[in-house]
């Protein structure tokens, strides 16, 4: 399983934006959807062994997390707006502290923060931190299960990234530049595959 961990660090919590103003109005919740997409998306198929976590921290009802999950997710299309329309979808969904409800197949929101995420995900695999100086992707061994935690258009903020160092995560970069989020999240994924095709 794949995991990543995307702060989107204005991304309102409510429902309320128009799904024509999701780089102004909604915090650039534009950011998050690409992210999405660069998650999930083959030519003519889905990963079905990666899960998403968009902790939405802008808004009056912050912080909120959205979850896809590969596994069980439908209705996902390439286009930003309707992948927009799930997680508003999810966020107007009523839910309380220490629930996960499903707005749709393979979507959840919930009440956790980023430290929420990070404590829930240290259970279950080894946090990968997208880092300019960190160790040269080609030359990584990627863990079994690698949590992958990048921010959005901000770096973490020091807190947030006192809170991951915390887990003492690997810090990898991905290439001589800094890039968006979701171009990262693609080269990421391109490095793993290539590891499980070279160990079959």
């Amino acid at each position: 399983m794949r995991y990543f961990v995307i702060t989107g660090h204005k991304a309102v919590s409510t429902g309320d934006f128009k799904l024509d103003d999701i780089a102004g109005g909604a915090g650039r919740l534009d950011i998050l959807v690409r992210c999405v997409n660069s998650a999930f998306f083959l030519s003519h198929n889905l990963r079905k062994d990666v899960e998403i976590y968009l902790v939405m921290e802008g808004g009056d009802d912050a912080p909120k997390t959205v979850i896809f999950k590969g596994a069980d997710l439908r209705y996902l299309n390439p286009d930003e707006r309707s992948t927009a329309s799930l997680i508003r979808n999810a966020l107007i969904k009523p839910v309380s502290e220490g629930e996960e409800v499903r707005s749709s197949p393979g979507v959840y929101v919930t009440r956790m923060s980023f430290y929420d995420v990070l404590s829930k995900l240290s259970q279950v695999g080894s946090f990968v931190y997208l880092k300019e100086d960190g160790v040269d992707c080609r030359e990584y061994d990627f863990p079994e299960n690698p949590v992958f935690v990048l921010g959005d258009n901000h770096d973490l903020t020091d807190e947030e990234e006192q809170a991951l160092l915390s887990y003492s995560p690997d810090k990898i970069c991905i290439g001589p530049h800094s890039l968006h989020a979701d171009h990262c999240m693609i080269i990421v994924h391109n490095e793993a595959d290539r590891r499980v095709k070279e160990a079959e």
